[in-house]
């Protein structure tokens, strides 16, 4: 009792003390306490070229998601963060915004990169100085703008992505570096108007992916990762195969991989759980088989290309001969009509990646992206599976 006493004290003596220098001294970095309250986040990407074919953010119901992120920003030859889509961007950010009206507790972050812009990381998080500007025009952006923070989707340091990237070996600690300046200007911004500033970012679900950025090192920085475990499998691969299948099927003819096991390898890597954010992808995969075995599934295609929820649920469901399978291993649904495989989520897969992110205790989901499911079915079935 007296040893536990005296530990008590010193524990109590120690944040006295870190209290007080916490006062005097310089930001330190901190990260997830706005979100403490926020048991199960889902977190919805938007994309500009959403609005072209339709779909407004006034589509959107806001109460079925916790943070929107607008996809997305560009990064200009000064290395600050700009508007992406000129043309529309103020117009959806403006749409956005009026969201939250319906929703005050809904945050809007800007998502910086993604595919297509993602060649300047590198050089934004070369030096200080870099890392510096990059940092303040993340405060400029959101301040002027109107949103709660800014998700990094950088693809990918050290390699991968477009083959204009520029890609450097010291990528991996300088990530954690731009990610620690950014949060220290973010606290600094917050110490002023006493607003709390979101940070999150994109990662891979993949080996690549972890090796190539300090999991055990970065979650310091931020208050969750949104976790890419979508295209798993894809055209790239010989055989028909699941999208995001949410465990390993050991008698798939690709790589064998799953949701299940890169969750489990980010958090070996030294992750919080809880700061795990599991994608989930609204569109699917159709391939045309060349073989009628298994009905379709693991079967070698001749092609192969993205099929959005909006027109497999228009199109395919319960048409053209299609009929429905599910996998018992993978928990994930296919169509085969005997020329042509798909993959995609339904509500009985996306149920199941629910009950997985609260039975596992993580941070929540994401989506990529909200414009692929146009009638909401497969955001209410999300939605009511988190609850």
């Amino acid at each position: 009792m007296n040893r536990h006493y005296i530990s008590i004290k010193k524990l109590v003596f120690s944040m006295v003390i870190c209290i007080l220098v916490l006062g005097v001294s310089s930001v330190t970095p901190k990260a997830g306490d706005m979100d403490q309250n926020v048991k199960s986040k889902t977190v919805g990407y938007y994309t500009s070229w959403s609005s072209y074919s339709g779909f407004t953010p006034d589509k959107i119901d806001p109460n079925k998601l916790t943070h929107i992120n607008y996809a997305f920003a560009n990064i200009d030859k000064e290395l600050k963060v700009v508007l992406g889509d000129t043309e529309i961007d103020s117009q959806n950010i403006a749409g956005l915004k009026k969201l939250k009206e319906k929703n005050p507790n809904l945050k809007l972050l800007i998502s910086v990169g993604g595919w297509t812009w993602s060649d300047k990381f590198s050089d934004a998080a070369l030096t200080h100085a870099s890392r510096t500007r990059f940092a303040n025009s993340c405060v400029e952006f959101i301040k002027t703008y109107g949103f709660d923070g800014v998700d990094l989707d950088w693809e990918y340091p050290v390699s991968g992505g477009l083959k204009t990237n520029k890609y450097r070996k010291e990528d991996k600690e300088n990530f954690t570096l731009l990610l620690k300046t950014i949060r220290e200007r973010f606290n600094e911004e917050s110490k002023k108007d006493g607003k709390e500033y979101i940070l999150s970012i994109a990662g891979g679900a993949g080996a690549g992916y972890i090796q190539n950025v300090e999991l055990d090192k970065l979650h310091k920085y931020i208050d969750f990762a949104n976790i890419m475990t979508y295209d798993i499998h894809g055209p790239w691969d010989k055989h028909a195969d699941f999208v995001a299948p949410l465990y390993t099927d050991e008698s798939s003819n690709n790589m064998k991989a799953s949701v299940d096991s890169g969750i489990k390898a980010w958090i070996k890597a030294g992750f919080p759980k809880e700061k795990l954010v599991v994608g989930i992808p609204f569109y699917g995969y159709e391939y045309h088989i060349s073989q009628r075995t298994n009905n379709g599934l693991y079967q070698k295609h001749t092609k192969a290309f993205s099929i959005s929820y909006n027109d497999i649920n228009s199109k395919y469901l319960n048409k053209n001969g299609y009929r429905r399978y599910y996998s018992s291993k993978s928990m994930v649904p296919w169509l085969y009509n005997g020329t042509s495989f798909i993959s995609y989520e339904d509500g009985q897969s996306i149920g199941e990646k629910a009950k997985y992110i609260k039975s596992n205790k993580l941070g929540g989901a994401m989506i990529w992206e909200l414009g692929q499911d146009l009638n909401g079915q497969l955001l209410d079935k999300l939605y009511k599976g988190l609850k």
